[in-house]
């Protein structure tokens, strides 16, 4: 079954750490997913860029509203993803667990990812 990791982090936090501190924090994962390529359970994932690079986008009245930045004032931001294969809930767990090994800065949470095969495909044709 697959599984996406959300990785949650205090922006203002990460960002006050020198390039050196982000990179020694990245690193800490590195053997991990090393060991989750090998098993192939990783299948996808990255980090993001801060949300002052985002843009939201609402639809309001049938008119497409953009929005600098995230759309809600959190303490945490959404910092990155991960896509794992698990056998079950207990086995993402654990893969996620690897992830924030030694870390005060980070939340994972852990979401099943709806299986949509088997459900036939909507044609698209004519649509914009």
């Amino acid at each position: 079954m697959k599984y996406m990791l959300l990785t949650y982090l205090d922006e203002k936090a990460w960002l006050a750490l020198t390039p050196e501190e982000q990179e020694r924090e990245m690193n800490k994962c590195q053997p991990h997913i090393e060991k989750l390529l090998g098993t192939k359970k990783l299948l996808a994932g990255a980090p993001l860029h801060p949300t002052s690079m985002a843009t939201t986008i609402r639809s309001k009245g049938g008119k497409r509203l953009l929005t600098d930045g995230p759309f809600a004032e959190t303490r945490e931001q959404l910092g990155g993803y991960t896509l794992i294969e698990a056998d079950n809930l207990d086995d993402a767990i654990a893969i996620a667990s690897g992830f924030i090994v030694d870390s005060e800065i980070a939340t994972i949470e852990v979401r099943p990812i709806v299986d949509f095969s088997g459900v036939p495909a909507v044609p698209t044709e004519g649509k914009a």
